[in-house]
């Protein structure tokens, strides 16, 4: 059974630091928030290629240029 995850809310997203390492904060359906060690955050999100099977992933845009709504 999956682990339900609780949505990213703006308040969280915004308060979020860098760390000594880049981490994720994931948000549902494979969408998640990428926070780089300079703090940078992108929204990504993980899918798998139809023909070859494989996974992948997208870079959506920074934030907050793509804003959580």
């Amino acid at each position: 059974m999956a682990i339900p995850i609780k949505p990213l809310t703006d308040f969280q997203i915004k308060n979020t630091k860098s760390k000594d390492k880049a981490y994720k904060l994931a948000d549902g359906g494979g969408l998640y928030l990428y926070v780089t060690k300079l703090g940078a955050k992108s929204w990504r999100i993980n899918y798998i290629k139809p023909i070859t099977k494989k996974y992948a992933t997208i870079t959506l845009g920074l934030y907050p240029d793509i804003t959580l709504a």
